[in-house]
């Protein structure tokens, strides 16, 4: 049996009313007399009718929705900023709907032209590793769709843009190594062309430089899919591992490669930090439960889907066309764990006495 939702012809016909007597009771016409409007709001909310959001945005222009795309709902960093998207929208009377481009370009495009065809009214973005084209999003901009972006940013688009300093939590991750003994430090990166990416590069090499240390282009690995494929990070971490370039640290630029070269190198009998020194960008709960507990730059994710949020409403809500956009950038913190503990400088032999 197929659903059929309660309409303003059920109620009518129930209470022996026209629907357009009905459809004024409901918003509370001045026409409408109050012993029916009480008959009318007693009965609907006896059957509990709800108003049908596809006619209502067809008669007001606006579905009281917004969309959001993201690379992976299973990631904790991203659904912590899905938890403070949605705490903002509910707060304001809007639907969140949620989609996921697994890190495709084409299923990103799918994503969007969904969400635009159900009218939503403004769009929150964090763009996938292989979209290399944003025409269709800047031509959606140019429509006057309200978009804002995040973490992974388009620099072409103008609009409003939510980050954190990936630059500075780079730099802070390299120098703690740094600073903890290690000498030879490689770093496993998400798609080069991605905005975290060059950012938190910059940052790692900064970081080296600034610390009389020579940036070795063979130990940066990147990989496609930010370790959502484990493959990747696996050849990756095989590449690093080659006696020619065998590094005593790794900083990891995102959450799943972080938890990634860790299980890879537990899994080739290689001991953190005993053989190698490990931190990267981390939002995963767990990391400190782990074996060893990791060292990592942690984002404020809640407060980025918070911010996001607040500045899309601004923009579906202007009277006006936005002109003035801005890029706000959180702050990160590095959070020390077992997995840097600083490298002891091997005991140089003492010579004998005895000739």
């Amino acid at each position: 049996m197929k659903f059929e939702a309660v309409t303003i012809k059920d109620i009518a016909k129930a209470l022996g009313l026209s629907t357009s007597t009905v459809s004024r009771a409901l918003r509370d016409s001045y026409e409408i007399s109050p012993e029916t409007k009480k008959l009318v709001l007693e009965y609907a909310e006896k059957i509990n009718y709800h108003p049908n959001p596809i006619a209502l945005s067809l008669k007001e222009r606006r579905s009281r929705s917004i969309g959001v795309i993201v690379c992976e709902i299973a990631n904790s960093y991203f659904s912590q900023i899905i938890n403070g998207i949605e705490s903002i929208a509910y707060n304001n009377g809007y639907n969140v709907i949620i989609s996921q481009s697994r890190e495709s370009a084409d299923r990103e495009m799918l994503n969007l032209q969904y969400l635009t065809s159900r009218s939503v009214d403004g769009l929150i973005i964090s763009v996938s590793t292989e979209t290399k084209d944003f025409s269709y999003l800047k031509e959606l901009h140019d429509r006057g769709m309200p978009i804002v972006f995040f973490d992974r940013i388009v620099d072409e688009i103008e609009t409003h843009k939510v980050i954190v300093d990936n630059y500075k939590g780079a730099y802070d991750a390299t120098t703690h190594l740094i600073n903890s003994g290690y000498k030879k430090i490689a770093t496993v990166s998400n798609a080069p062309a991605l905005s975290i990416a060059k950012e938190r590069l910059a940052g790692y090499k900064a970081a080296l430089t600034d610390h009389g240390m020579e940036v070795d282009e063979s130990l940066i690995k990147y990989c496609a899919h930010g370790g959502m494929i484990l493959t990747e990070v696996e050849e990756a971490i095989k590449e690093l591992l080659k006696p020619k370039n065998k590094p005593d640290a790794i900083f990891a630029s995102a959450d799943k490669l972080t938890t990634g070269c860790l299980r890879i190198l537990r899994s080739k009998g290689y001991t953190v930090p005993g053989d190698f020194g490990l931190v990267g960008f981390s939002n995963t709960d767990l990391t400190e439960l782990l074996d060893p507990p990791l060292s990592v730059i942690r984002q404020p994710a809640f407060e980025m889907g918070e911010v996001a949020t607040n500045l899309l409403l601004q923009m579906i809500e202007s009277k006006r066309p936005v002109t003035d956009f801005e890029t706000k950038v959180l702050t990160t913190e590095l959070l020390i764990r077992e997995s840097t503990r600083k490298k002891e400088a091997k005991a140089k032999p003492i010579p004998s006495l005895l000739k």
